[in-house]
């Protein structure tokens, strides 16, 4: 299990991005109107559009795990409350759990 990413829901991704590339520094990996990733060793910053669900200035967890059916099956025994079973999104597979103050995390399987 290892930190992919810190996703931060944003509220204007053109000002977001001029942000954290222009006043930051990070280097942009890519952007869309959906999804920017700056490059920033190990662990990716990602941003997302903000949503009823996940508000701007939220940050959302995304770990990564190289067998995500066994950690998705641990989970439960050990009582993780999981908002999505694993699921193919986006060429990968991802499954989401809330950690103890309800935060939602998402994992991924690791390629």
């Amino acid at each position: 299990m290892r930190l992919n990413y810190a996703i931060k829901f944003v509220s204007d991704m053109d000002a977001a991005v001029a942000f954290y590339r222009d006043v930051l520094g990070l280097q942009l990996k890519f952007q869309s109107p959906f999804w920017t990733e700056f490059d920033t060793g190990e662990t990716k910053l990602a941003l997302h559009p903000a949503s009823d669900e996940n508000p701007a200035g939220t940050v959302q967890l995304g770990l990564a795990s190289y067998d995500l059916d066994s950690f998705h099956a641990a989970g439960q025994a050990q009582g993780l409350v999981f908002t999505s079973p694993p699921t193919e999104m986006h060429g990968t597979r991802i499954a989401r759990f809330r950690d103890p103050d309800g935060a939602e995390i998402s994992v991924s399987e690791a390629r």
